[in-house]
């Protein structure tokens, strides 16, 4: 059965990158690249990312082999606009994907093809289309939501994710790019509820899976009291 699923790397403080780049200067020097690359280091050092960048060595541990299951669980990707086109260079003629992805954008363009089965979709009608279409050629396999957070908020907002896994890195930017933010649209005393399903520990990374249950009201209990009936007894 095909899931929407999404990873993201975070701090421990809940940042996915550094302070947002203003467009000024180089982003690799920015103040946002140095979070992410902080918080995402463990990723470029696995085995499994580097031999799907065509790279030779890198560490063959627990990280790695999550970061290749994830790789093969993937049937097909959605991604917002910024991140394809700041990958489409470095990605060169062969990405890392290996499936088809589809760009979510406001700016038409024609399927970009390349080498080793990935292709560029660009939609112009929003997520909802973009995962359905995801949906279509992924085999069975899972939608990978690939970034970025935007996106992702983007997704969760619109009740379309299934699983999200989490690998929390211990170190605390302070400042920066949020994954969970006001934009969720979350009315007053309601949340979005997640179950675990799945820890993994390693020294450098936390990876934490969930399945997204949805939006629940927030219902005072009696905080133990035993009265029964919620928010009935006094403080």
């Amino acid at each position: 059965m095909t899931k929407v699923t999404a990873q993201m790397s975070i701090s421990l403080d809940g940042h996915y990158a550094g302070p947002r780049h203003d467009g000024t200067g180089s982003w690799i020097d920015s103040a946002e690249a140095a979070g992410f690359y902080r918080i995402t280091r463990w990723v470029i050092d696995g085995a499994a990312w580097r031999g799907r960048q065509g790279f030779q060595g890198g560490k063959d541990d627990v990280d790695a082999a999550i970061i290749g299951e994830t790789f093969e669980a993937a049937g097909a990707y959605v991604m917002g606009r910024n991140m394809a086109d700041g990958g489409e260079v470095p990605w060169g003629d062969e990405p890392p994907f290996r499936a088809p992805v589809f760009v979510v954008t406001h700016r038409p363009r024609e399927v970009l093809r390349r080498k080793g089965g990935t292709s560029f979709t660009y939609v112009t009608d929003g997520v909802a289309s973009a995962v359905e279409q995801a949906r279509a050629v992924a085999g069975g396999k899972d939608v990978a939501i690939s970034g970025g957070g935007t996106l992702l908020r983007q997704v969760i907002k619109a009740g379309l994710l299934d699983e999200l896994e989490l690998h929390i890195v211990p170190t605390v930017l302070g400042t920066g790019m949020r994954l969970f933010d006001a934009d969720l649209d979350l009315a007053v005393k309601e949340a979005i509820e997640l179950t675990p399903i799945r820890v993994v520990q390693s020294p450098r990374v936390t990876h934490i899976r969930y399945r997204i249950d949805g939006r629940e009201p927030l219902v005072l209990d009696d905080r133990g009291r035993g009265s029964g009936t919620p928010g009935t007894d006094t403080p």
